[in-house]
């Protein structure tokens, strides 16, 4: 947190850099992820909410590699408050899988936030009619440092394969879906609140379809995964012939345990006291249920544990 009136250049790992102009308020940098997914816009609804009810406080939206990048963003401090999900969070305290080498982490939840959905999508006429059908083929894989790597790997899993059966593409999910409706890649992914903005840019040039994930491959990811959960994504999302049935992770704010309980009071009750405020400025804050923060799979900070009366 920064105080003063000052001009500062903010760096993130993603290589963003933002000129900000700091006031006498603590200035708190949120990350989200590249543009053309949800994290970046619900990022900035939730800059606006903390801007006009947090006293003395101020927030920016910066632009992360994601939702696997965010929690070592904030465990080195250089952003104060980040998006990510359930699964990495767990992940990230841990010190296991991408954060193997990081080390264990001491991160707190300050609330449950939308479900994203593993998208996964060719052109209609493809001729991929099953996650096997990736075999061999171009895929968009989303950014490097992205959510939808881990949980694509382990999708493709379930159907035997790995990465190493594809040819990855890590775009950003904007790129990945427009190279999708180019014809230079064969299918594309992003882990993404729903309607995606990549996705509809995408869907207005050309017809696209779901890669399906049968009954059985579904109940095996349910009970291997249980930090996930089915979605059904109705077809009229992206004018698709059939209802999506997908896979999808809870996402939440993260912090370091280390934030002041009153920073962390301040920042839960401006978002989640203005929640009709939220929804009517972004969709995906149309899926928050905020009793579904006392379920998250860390720990609530102190100071947002206080403003759920937990």
């Amino acid at each position: 947190m920064q105080f003063g009136s000052i001009l500062r250049i903010v760096t993130v790992a993603a290589g963003l850099t933002v000129a900000v102009t700091a006031t006498q308020a603590a200035e708190l940098r949120i990350g989200t992820a590249s543009q053309g997914g949800a994290f970046y816009p619900v990022g900035q609804a939730i800059s606006s909410l903390v801007n006009n009810y947090a006293d003395d406080l101020t927030m920016v939206p910066i632009v992360t590699a994601g939702s696997v990048e965010n929690p070592r963003l904030v465990n080195n401090g250089e952003v104060d408050i980040a998006i990510t999900n359930n699964n990495l969070s767990v992940l990230a305290n841990k010190g296991v899988g991408p954060y193997a080498k990081s080390g264990a982490m001491n991160l707190r939840a300050i609330g449950s936030l939308h479900f994203s959905i593993l998208h996964m999508m060719t052109l209609d006429g493809s001729d991929i009619a099953s996650i096997a059908d990736l075999k061999g083929k171009r895929v968009a894989v989303g950014p490097a440092g992205g959510g939808t790597i881990p949980f694509l790997g382990q999708v493709l899993g379930i159907a035997g394969l790995s990465m190493d059966d594809i040819t990855p593409s890590f775009l950003s999910y904007g790129d990945g879906f427009s190279q999708l409706a180019d014809g230079n890649v064969d299918a594309a992914f992003a882990l993404s609140g729903y309607p995606a903005g990549a996705v509809m840019q995408a869907q207005a040039n050309k017809k696209l379809k779901y890669i399906p994930i049968t009954d059985e491959q579904l109940a095996e990811a349910l009970a291997t995964y249980p930090n996930y959960n089915k979605v059904v994504v109705p077809k009229a999302t992206y004018g698709t012939d059939q209802d999506g049935i997908v896979l999808g992770v809870n996402n939440m704010l993260i912090v370091d345990a280390g934030m002041s309980d009153d920073v962390a009071f301040k920042i839960t009750q401006a978002i989640y006291d203005h929640l009709d405020e939220f929804q009517a400025e972004n969709a995906y804050a149309k899926q928050i249920i905020p009793e579904a923060s006392l379920d998250l799979k860390i720990p609530l900070h102190p100071g947002a544990a206080k403003y759920f009366g937990k």
